[in-house]
């Protein structure tokens, strides 16, 4: 995983409420265990037509927002079957961050896990950015997670929350493995000096 620290970035809404995780990637996806190219199947159902040709009036088929890295959801987004694909799929067609005023808890610790920054927001800054980004696709905002900040295009701050121990791992670009293995000299000392209770246990 790469750190996420502070970065800026273009946005693109899908501001439609109650957004379930098989329509961000449909079942028939989830055979693979590889995230290489399930970026082009994110949204598949409403992004290609039945012969995998692009709608053309799908926003993320649209070439004014192909740079688009972070995504503006509508309300319960990610909602649905719990799978990691979802967020996978969110990664892999560029996406940083999702906005929205609520998450499923289940994509939203999915995408915590996997580098994809949930990011929960009062109902008037989600239509804001959802107007600025069906007004102008140059629209860019600004993320400081280290402060917990979002930076809209008119300056304004707004905090957003985050558990301390996911943040840890974001800022570090370590999933909860590399946690783990990041303590593996303090887990070596305190075996070395508890030898006794170490090979109590064990046995």
């Amino acid at each position: 995983m790469e750190p996420i620290i502070k970065f800026s970035g273009s946005i693109v809404a899908i501001p439609l409420n109650n957004v379930d995780t098989d329509q961000i990637i449909p079942a028939r996806y989830l055979k693979v265990t590889d995230k290489q190219g399930l970026g082009e199947a994110a949204f598949s159902d409403w992004r290609y037509n039945a012969d995998g040709t692009p709608k053309p009036d799908f926003v993320l088929n649209k070439p004014e927002y192909q740079n688009a890295n972070v995504l503006i959801g509508g309300h319960n987004f990610g909602c649905g079957s719990s799978r990691e694909h979802a967020p996978w799929a969110l990664i892999g067609a560029g996406f940083q961050a999702v906005i929205s005023t609520y998450f499923a808890d289940i994509f939203r610790n999915n995408s915590l896990k996997n580098g994809l920054l949930p990011i929960v927001v009062d109902e008037a800054t989600q239509q804001q950015l959802v107007s600025l980004a069906q007004e102008d696709p140059s629209t860019t905002v600004s993320i400081d997670l280290e402060n917990q900040t979002l930076i809209l295009p008119d300056g304004r701050a707004v905090n957003f929350p985050i558990d301390s121990f996911s943040k840890h791992c974001l800022l570090n670009g370590i999933d909860q493995l590399g946690y783990l293995l990041g303590l593996d000299d303090d887990i070596k000392g305190y075996e070395h000096d508890h030898t006794a209770r170490v090979h109590t246990t064990a046995g």
